[in-house]
């Protein structure tokens, strides 16, 4: 698990994206596994839903820890037909980090903001592994993914 935190602790570097990456002991794969283990509350914390469309490209729904993604929103919003949701083995090589770890950026993806995401101040993401996150600006991960903010949540 090392080397994803490694891998994106090197993307934010080069990119200049200004956020902290955090590694803990525990493991913060559920919202409610890392709002625990940063103190924080669910809604602090942003989910990355990744799906598939027709074409095979990966579409990221970035929603707030207690919202879920609307497949049927992320169509409509890229005017396609609705994507499915991504397996484990395709989370991990479209990425490149493991299911529970993925952040917000430092991939190829179209990536979609719901517009709750964007009223909090910071938030706090997938560090790279289940055992990291990264605390960022909304603002900030906005410029990072140059995301499209856009109703996608249930």
């Amino acid at each position: 698990m090392k080397q994803y935190e490694e891998k994106l602790k090197g993307y934010i570097s080069e990119s200049n994206i200004v956020a902290e990456q955090l590694v803990f002991e525990n493991v913060c794969h559920s919202v409610e596994e890392a709002a625990n283990t940063v103190g924080a509350s669910p809604e602090d914390l942003v989910k990355n839903i990744c799906m598939v469309d027709n074409n095979d490209n990966l579409i990221v729904a970035i929603v707030k820890g207690e919202d879920r993604a609307s497949t049927k929103r992320v169509g409509k919003a890229l005017n396609i037909e609705a994507p499915r949701t991504a397996n484990e083995g395709e989370i991990l090589e479209k990425t490149g980090f493991p299911c529970g770890g993925v952040p917000s950026f430092g991939y190829q993806a179209t990536f979609i903001i719901d517009p709750k995401v964007m009223e909090k101040e910071s938030i706090y993401t997938g560090g790279g592994s289940p055992h990291s996150l990264v605390r960022i600006a909304s603002q900030e991960l906005q410029r990072a993914n140059n995301g499209l903010i856009l109703k996608i949540r249930k």
